[in-house]
């Protein structure tokens, strides 16, 4: 049993201590074969991964701007669109007092003149009395005309 004792005196503290740390916790790997495996993380594909993220998630949101400027964009061409055939009825030939909520129909004559009318394309039979129809629209209240159909 005198063989397996360990001398104390005989041990060299300061060999031991380049061997040894006072604060394992720091080390970047496990100290002893209980200890948790420490991996070493690849940066590269963290950040492969969240630039990855970054781009679908910026995608995703210009696809929303892009579908509320298209939504934009048509209105607006529905409101020039209004503004043009109002401006065109306000030219034409009326022989009535149009009424607000009323549905009406723009033609355009031979001679290329407009004139609205309260009979739709339909109502006409077979002699027609217009060159081209143009639109059936509807009187609101602020006085522009929304384009419930529009013609040929």
């Amino acid at each position: 049993m005198e063989k397996n004792k360990i001398d104390v005196d005989k041990i060299d503290l300061e060999k031991m201590k380049e061997k040894t740390t006072e604060s394992p916790s720091n080390l970047p790997y496990a100290h002893h074969s209980g200890s948790a495996i420490i991996k070493p993380e690849d940066k590269g594909k963290i950040t492969g991964r969240a630039v990855a993220a970054m781009h679908s998630q910026t995608d995703m949101q210009m696809s929303q701007i892009y579908q509320q400027m298209q939504l934009l964009a048509d209105q607006a061409k529905k409101i020039q669109s209004r503004v043009e055939i109002s401006e065109r009825i306000y030219q034409a030939s009326i022989g009535f007092e149009p009424l607000i909520n009323h549905i009406y129909f723009l033609y355009q004559k031979d001679d290329g003149s407009d004139f609205l009318s309260m009979l739709s394309p339909e109502d006409w039979g077979r002699k027609k009395g217009f060159a081209a129809f143009i639109a059936e629209v509807k009187l609101l209240a602020d006085h522009t005309w929304d384009i419930l159909r529009e013609g040929d």
